[in-house]
């Protein structure tokens, strides 16, 4: 692997990628997507690729795909590249490459003869599938997702995966809201949603330790998300992460930002953890890293961290 600029042609593409696992880079590009039609902003560096989305100024995903991933990742842009993409073209593209049973190795290009992404199947004798996706100048990010904690300590817990969607499901309410607190004494943290008729659901801490996995909060904190953004963020976490049993990382930052932490395995079934990276034999970690920021509603009636 390398990412030398050294001597490049200026014909040369800024990346070439080859990943061996394409279903679980469909399910990390997937967690983030919310609704059919999806724009997104694709970034290249030398150390990955980040894959932007984002809705009304209130919800961004990130997923953060980074080089030791791949099985080979050569990058010779100047600093970071940036363009736009449909997501869901990029993911219907990617399943194409992606059968039961069959582990297609898929290189990826950029940019292309009319600057388009390229995507082709590798290392197969029988056949070679090749696709493009238009790129466009990307958007420019409507906000800054800058997440700070409000204090010394930081306001987070972590809980199963597949308990937090299972919990914002049961509290869906047509246009409502959910109010998430924290509190330390008794340390727990309650989503609480109110509609025609009030729904609770409680994590304590110390009486169901398997339930919560951490929780770090020194004050009360109490903040309203709209239900739609809210949902949007476990509404497609792939079913590999509830059958491994894999935690959610919340934390609720100044201002009451909201982070979403969410962590997805594209490591192929029966494949070694070890990988040459750099002329040495490391081992590195074949998880995606998908985070979501969610912006509060303006409401004089919650609890404002101090």
């Amino acid at each position: 692997m390398s990412s030398s600029t050294s001597g490049r042609d200026d014909d040369a593409p800024d990346l070439v990628c080859q990943l061996d696992c394409v279903h679980g880079m469909v399910e990390a590009l997937s967690s983030a997507r919310w609704k059919r039609h999806q724009d997104a902003v694709m970034e290249l560096s030398e150390h990955g690729i980040v894959i932007t989305v984002e809705e009304s100024g209130c919800l961004q995903a990130k997923v953060f795909l980074k080089r030791e991933l791949f099985v080979e990742y050569e990058y010779a842009g100047e600093g970071r590249v940036r363009f736009g993409l449909s997501l869901g073209l990029l993911v219907d593209c990617l399943n194409t490459f992606s059968s039961p049973g069959h582990a297609s190795t898929v290189e990826m290009r950029y940019p292309g003869p009319d600057m388009q992404l390229l995507l082709k199947s590798v290392g197969s004798p029988d056949a070679c599938m090749y696709a493009e996706i238009r790129t466009r100048i990307p958007d420019t990010v409507s906000w800054d997702f800058q997440f700070e904690h409000a204090g010394n300590t930081p306001v987070t817990f972590t809980v199963k995966s597949a308990i937090l969607k299972e919990s914002i499901d049961d509290l869906e309410w047509p246009g409502s809201s959910i109010q998430i607190q924290m509190q330390p004494d008794p340390p727990s943290v309650i989503l609480k949603c109110e509609g025609h008729g009030d729904l609770q659901i409680e994590y304590p801490y110390y009486s169901n330790t398997d339930l919560l996995i951490a929780f770090r909060c020194d004050r009360e904190v109490s903040y309203r998300y709209k239900y739609k953004f809210l949902r949007a963020t476990t509404s497609n976490i792939p079913s590999s992460v509830m059958k491994e049993n894999r935690g959610t990382k919340v934390q609720i930052g100044r201002g009451g930002m909201l982070k979403i932490q969410h962590l997805i395995s594209v490591a192929r079934p029966g494949m070694p953890y070890y990988r040459n990276i750099a002329g040495g034999q490391d081992q590195t970690s074949r998880i995606v890293y998908v985070e979501f920021f969610v912006k509060p509603e303006e409401d004089d009636n919650t609890v404002n961290d101090a």
